[in-house]
């Protein structure tokens, strides 16, 4: 419950990882479109949602979906922008995030 009691005393959210998330990826990649999913209780029945602070058992945010398109993946392939996003979000997995679903495009990339 501590991670709860964290959130709502930093500014009261019921989504403070998906907050984090979006306020590093946008901070750091501006984004034309910036997509996040938090898949999370699809996988409440598997071995790491016991509960507690940070799993899906416990109505945490664990697993999320993101869709990025940015100009800052012009000319990186995919590993390297997955592991810049991977940068961007080292404290989250660390600590509540077990898993990121990336789809890193360029705007050209994305389309209209």
């Amino acid at each position: 419950m501590a991670f709860r009691v964290l959130a709502a005393a930093a500014g009261g959210s019921a989504t403070p990882v998906q907050d984090a998330i979006r306020a590093k990826v946008t901070a750091a990649l501006a984004p034309v479109a910036l997509e996040i999913v938090d898949d999370s209780a699809s996988h409440a029945g598997h071995a790491h949602a016991a509960m507690g602070p940070g799993r899906a058992g416990a109505g945490a945010e664990t697993h999320f979906k993101l869709r990025v398109v940015s100009a800052a993946f012009e000319g990186l392939p995919t590993v390297r922008r997955h592991r810049l996003v991977y940068g961007l979000l080292s404290d989250e997995l660390k600590g509540p995030v077990h898993a990121l679903n990336l789809d890193t495009k360029t705007p050209a990339e994305a389309g209209p």
